[in-house]
Formats: C-alpha cells, structure tokens, sequence
C-alpha cells in the first residue's frame, strides 16, 4: 500500500503536508512511503507494523526526532546511511526487523556507530560507555548501491503522482545536499520547468550537479584505503586534464606564431 498526500492529511488532520509534525501509521500495511520527501518538518513518526523495505524517502525529514520502524520488512543495516542527515533523531525504534539480525549486541553497535545522537534505540537508553564502544566495534555502515543508481538515474525528481510542483521538490532536495556538504545552494534558474522548450538544453548541466552532490555524498562513506585510491585515481585524471592542457596551448601559440610570419 502507497501512503498518499491525501491519506497523510487526514491523519493528522491538516490542511498540507509540511505543517505535519507527528503522524501515527501504526499497522497501515505500508510498503511506500516516498510521500515523507515531501515533509521535511515531520518530528514524531509512528511507523511500525507495516512493510517498509527502504528508508530512503526519510533523508530529508531533517525535523524527526523520534522514529518508530518495529516490525517492518528493511533488510539490511545499509538503510540506516539514510538517516544520518536526521541529527535531530534522538529516538529510534527499529527491532524486529530482518537487518537486526541474531547477534543483537553487535547489532545495536553498529546502529549507535551509524547514528551516535541516538539517546534510546529499541525503547532501550544509550549510556555513554555503550557509545564509546560502538564508535569502536560497531561496523561501518555503506550506503546500499540501490540508492546511488536511484540518486544518478532520476535526478532527485518525485513521483508523478506526488501532486507537487516537480519543480520546487527537485530544487528543495538538490539544496538540501548541497547545504550538507557545505556548499552554495542553487538558484531556481538552474531548475527549469519541465515544460520548457530549453529543458533538454540545460538536463546535461542539470545532471553532472546531482551526479557530483552524490559523488561528494558517497566520500563520506569510504575508509582511509579507498579514500587513496579516489585521491590516486582523481591525481591521474587532474595529471590528464594538465597535460591536454598544456598541449592545447601550445598549439595555439604555435598557430599565433605562423598567422604572425605570413
């Protein structure tokens, strides 16, 4: 079952979606959710008892501050790299889910490593010693390749049937990675409508800012080891570039020379 904008208003009874603030989807039968893209100011979110599989629609609910996913369908502790953006996130409940696992200390380690501003994970308080050792002994956890294809193929635009301008959401989510990262945000310029006759001129442009905000993404992600081979790898290109470079202005002096003789 698809949550829809519709459906979300007449829960929490409100006339649109980002004056939401606390919704309760308890045991709805979820298996979308990408309507939470949409909600940036979301605080208290009950979503437990459904089948959510992916956590990606809730990157940008920058406002949560406590989430309840107990008896869902997500399958690997790789969905949590969604949540780090969410540093207002103070309450997580996430047991009883197929990425839990056996091993439940191990488990609850590499949680509090991925996401350290937690104070309760599974209705249990962190303690500061419980937090030490995690950033120790918790895994790393990677953002599921799933995810970057989806950043690098739709460009961050929303389904159709959102009823949002895909302007606006396009432009909102684009300026949310890049204020993350440090970054200028983009003008509306860079965003335009896809009705226009020019869009195919700019949509090149358009794709190499998203295909570099998922790069940059995806840095934050990568150990001492593969930071050396992008660093060795990025030398090599720049080593390339400066050669092409260096030959195109020779050239051209070479040009200006002759056209100066004749």
């Amino acid at each position: 079952m698809k949550l829809t904008r519709k459906l979300v208003l007449a829960k929490a009874k409100a006339s649109d979606l980002e004056s939401v603030k606390k919704l309760n989807c308890w045991g709805c039968n979820l298996t979308d959710i990408s309507i939470f893209s949409q909600m940036p100011n979301i605080e208290v979110l009950a979503l437990s008892v459904n089948s959510i599989s992916t956590l990606s629609p809730l990157a940008g609910c920058l406002s949560v501050v406590e989430l309840y996913l107990r008896r869902n369908m997500i399958p690997s502790l790789s969905e949590l790299s969604h949540l780090r953006p969410l540093t207002h996130l103070r309450v997580l409940w996430l047991a009883e889910n197929p990425c839990c696992g056996s091993d439940c200390s191990q488990y609850r380690l590499t949680v509090l490593r991925c996401l350290p501003h937690l104070q309760k994970l599974d209705n249990q308080v962190v303690t500061e010693d419980e937090l030490a050792m995690a950033l120790k002994e918790g895994e790393v956890v990677t953002t599921p390749p799933s995810s970057i294809q989806n950043q690098l193929s739709t460009n961050g635009l929303p389904d159709a049937e959102t009823e949002n301008d895909p302007l606006n959401y396009n432009m909102e989510e684009t300026n949310k990675i890049r204020e993350e990262l440090g970054m200028k945000p983009l003008s509306r310029d860079k965003f335009p409508s896809l009705s226009s006759p020019s869009t195919r001129e700019i949509k090149p442009s358009l794709k190499k800012t998203h295909t570099l905000d998922a790069v940059l993404l995806l840095l934050r992600d990568l150990d001492e080891e593969e930071l050396r081979i992008v660093n060795t790898v990025t030398e090599n290109r720049l080593q390339t570039y400066t050669l092409d470079s260096e030959t195109l202005d020779s050239t051209q002096q070479t040009q200006k020379t002759a056209d100066i003789q004749h």
